[in-house]
């Protein structure tokens, strides 16, 4: 699998500074994710928030299992911004990432169901 990591000074300047913006900005769905996954709490799993990878920013990114996960509001529903979410899905499929996606609401309802699905998705047995 190739090597995905790029080093930061490879990164857009102006990415950078909007994936720090949004780690301050960080929607409540976001953070109350967050809040599950930070500090290896999740099967001591590192995970990333609002990771830079080229010209995109990972809402979650865990390198270990090359795995994002986005979190999507309700811009999400329309089908110019479905276009470009499919599109950006598949650049970063062929490049060796799996990517999952929950609705805010999924995480707001269902915190169990979307932490055993990120389980699943990092080869993890819950139960």
């Amino acid at each position: 699998m190739p090597e995905l990591e790029e080093p930061t000074k490879h990164i857009p300047p102006t990415i950078l500074a909007r994936a720090r913006e949004l780690r301050r900005q960080m929607t409540p769905a976001e953070q109350k994710l967050w809040q599950q996954l930070r500090g290896r709490q999740f099967y001591q799993l590192k995970f990333r928030r609002q990771h830079p990878l080229a010209r995109f920013i990972l809402d979650f990114y865990c390198h270990q299992h090359q795995l994002v996960i986005e979190v999507d509001g309700d811009s999400h529903a329309d089908p110019a911004q479905k276009a470009y979410d499919a599109a950006r899905t598949e650049w970063l499929e062929q490049r060796g990432l799996r990517v999952i996606r929950f609705s805010n609401y999924d995480i707001e309802t269902n915190m169990d169901g979307v932490l055993t699905i990120i389980a699943q998705h990092c080869g993890i047995e819950i139960g």
